[in-house]
């Protein structure tokens, strides 16, 4: 049952150590899969607007649809996850995603190009994070949050991936032979290896627990709840406030006053950095809550914000901005679904997740349009300011969740 603050207890799920092996193939899973369906556009944009013809702009439309369209399913994906299905998501939708990435290889018209993006966004929502996470909280119950943290600490190297490789066979073979190449690794590897652990672990379930069944009135009641939108909203704003920034690093970092050679290099310690701060979470995983992590983090991205304001000042401020940045919000991406856990239990975990997740994602989609928007009426102090905003209203929203918690555990 859940506690009167909703936290996590037992239920019935498999609370015993998790299935170490299967763990890992996993976080290798995720890390290729992010490489493939995420960080694909952004390895490849060149090669895409040299050989097709097109503005970066109508190119965007492509992942912009990735996103609003994984978005508006992921609350079905997780209500398949709550049925059982998790295992078959993540194999499957891997699947389909090298499918659809071979069709775009092959692309010649806008229209189709803009349709092809959309259709990766099924993939992008059945096989990444939040069915993955889902998936795991369903099987290890308790010990989930371990789990989660070793994922993603693999998983942080997807950009690592996705960038050199291609580069490297986009100029021996153009893009086409690219996009190919990385449909090839979803298919004969991140497919194979999202299925192995999924047998793997559904095989320790029935060796000695019982998952929990599908819990249909628990979204609705989850959404009854102001923990709920609370939570939402911290996640939506604070992937509103990284995605900004993410996408106009080099334009910000030049107009403070870098070197462009010196731009890169501070947006490429943003990466490393969510290493860093998942395996500071990792090693302090039994002494500090999730709730407290998550305050901590979102305080993390206001004050990198603020560096950042203060770098037209001192240029060499912007690494440590992208420190802390590339901290904090390598936290939030694991604390979301332990924090959902916590709060709102695991009862219908894949749905509540799953609804939780549009904020974010609908938040990374208008991201890029609303940091141009501030750019074009203010320069990059008006998205400067902007992301701090947005930031704080998330502190504040923060804070209001720690009360709320600490009132319900006194009630």
């Amino acid at each position: 049952m859940n506690s009167p603050t909703g936290a996590l207890t037992h239920e019935g799920d498999g609370d015993g150590p998790g299935d170490t092996v299967a763990i890992w193939l996993l976080a290798v899973g995720q890390t290729l899969g992010f490489a493939t369906l995420l960080y694909i556009f952004g390895a490849l944009i060149v090669q895409f607007e040299v050989g097709l013809g097109w503005s970066k702009a109508s190119l965007s439309f492509g992942p912009t649809g990735t996103l609003i369209v994984s978005a508006m399913v992921a609350p079905v994906m997780g209500r398949l996850v709550d049925k059982g299905y998790g295992g078959g998501l993540l194999w499957g939708g891997a699947l389909f995603g090298g499918a659809v990435l071979v069709a775009i290889s092959s692309v010649t018209t806008w229209p189709a190009w803009v349709a092809l993006w959309a259709l990766l966004g099924v993939a992008h929502a059945a096989s990444l994070y939040d069915v993955c996470f889902a998936f795991l909280t369903r099987r290890l119950g308790n010990v989930a949050r371990a789990a989660i943290i070793r994922v993603t600490l693999v998983a942080g190297f997807a950009s690592a991936l996705a960038f050199p490789l291609g580069a490297l066979v986009s100029e021996a073979w153009g893009w086409r032979g690219a996009v190919l190449v990385f449909a090839a690794m979803q298919i004969g590897l991140t497919a194979p290896l999202n299925w192995y652990a999924g047998v793997r672990l559904r095989r320790r379930a029935r060796a000695g627990a019982s998952t929990q069944e599908a819990d249909n009135g628990a979204l609705h009641s989850a959404l009854r709840r102001p923990e709920f939108w609370l939570l939402m909203a911290i996640f939506a704003l604070s992937w509103m406030n990284h995605s900004m920034l993410v996408t106009y690093f080099i334009p910000i970092f030049t107009d403070l006053g870098a070197s462009p050679v010196l731009a890169v290099a501070a947006a490429s310690t943003v990466g490393p950095f969510q290493f860093v701060g998942r395996l500071l979470l990792m090693l302090n995983q039994t002494r500090v809550s999730a709730m407290f992590a998550t305050s901590l983090a979102v305080g993390g991205l206001a004050v990198a914000s603020t560096v950042l304001i203060a770098a037209g000042a001192a240029v060499s401020l912007i690494f440590l901005f992208a420190m802390l940045q590339g901290a904090s919000i390598g936290l939030l991406s694991i604390l979301r679904p332990v924090l959902c856990a916590e709060v709102l239990g695991r009862r219908g975990f894949g749905a509540i997740t799953g609804v939780i997740a549009m904020g974010p994602l609908l938040a990374t989609a208008a991201a890029p349009i609303a940091g141009a928007l501030l750019q074009d009426n203010g320069g990059a102090l008006a998205l400067l300011i902007g992301s701090l905003t947005f930031a704080l209203v998330a502190v504040a929203l923060a804070t209001l969740l720690r009360v709320r918690i600490k009132r319900l555990v006194r009630g």
